[in-house]
């Protein structure tokens, strides 16, 4: 690879999956730790519950369907809240207390890349989720959102009462499964090898390491 083409970084993700949370602060860590190295982000979107509606579920029928009941989550949700510390991240679930679709969420991402606000966009909407306990299918809480980014509010309240870019966020999110990724956050290197999981920093940063300088090219 050029020294002087950045190492493009395609992230799979989805804004209520708390390893995406935990994992995209775990890449700006890596990032970090390579100064020198040039990268791009790309954030991609993923639907982790494609199954709920447009409206969203209540917290407490998402848990009882995915895991059983609310009770059966407790110690995942202690984990996460372990894990989510050590990267100085506050994971509240108690707070949570509607399971979003999120559909609206990866479109706001996708125009936030327009200005090059995308990874702010996908932390502020994480925050509001997993730290403030917000509801995520409330479009007036998606606006504010926006415009804590610096997007426009009466564009984007008019773009999110449209069909803009439905069909292709639902196109990218079905080509990733068609890709076989099952699982998230996936992290994909200048399109070569794919990384799965919230990986450490120092994992991470070997990664991009490779790929900027053509071992990764050597090994194929």
């Amino acid at each position: 690879m050029s020294q002087n083409q950045p190492v493009r970084i395609d992230v799979v993700s989805d804004v209520v999956c708390p390893w995406c949370f935990i994992g995209k602060h775990r890449l700006e860590a890596a990032l970090a730790l390579k100064p020198g190295i040039a990268v791009e982000v790309h954030y991609r979107p993923y639907f982790l519950n494609d199954w709920i509606p447009r409206e969203g579920i209540s917290r407490e029928q998402y848990l009882t369907t995915k895991f059983g009941s609310p009770e059966r989550y407790k110690d995942i949700a202690k984990r996460v809240t372990a894990a989510a510390a050590e990267e100085g991240l506050v994971y509240d679930s108690d707070k949570i207390k509607s399971q979003p679709n999120t559909l609206d969420c990866h479109r706001l991402i996708r125009w936030a890349g327009g200005i090059g606000k995308a990874p702010e966009m996908k932390q502020r909407l994480m925050d509001i989720y997993f730290t403030e306990g917000g509801d995520l299918t409330n479009r007036a809480v998606l606006i504010e959102a926006a415009v804590d980014v610096g997007l426009d509010r009466d564009d984007i309240t008019a773009a999110l009462a449209s069909d803009q870019d439905v069909d292709t966020i639902e196109q990218e999110s079905q080509e990733a499964k068609q890709a076989g990724i099952e699982g998230v956050p996936c992290f994909i290197f200048a399109g070569k090898f794919a990384v799965s999981g919230a990986q450490s920093p120092e994992y991470l940063a070997q990664a991009i390491e490779r790929i900027a300088s053509g071992e990764a090219d050597a090994a194929e």
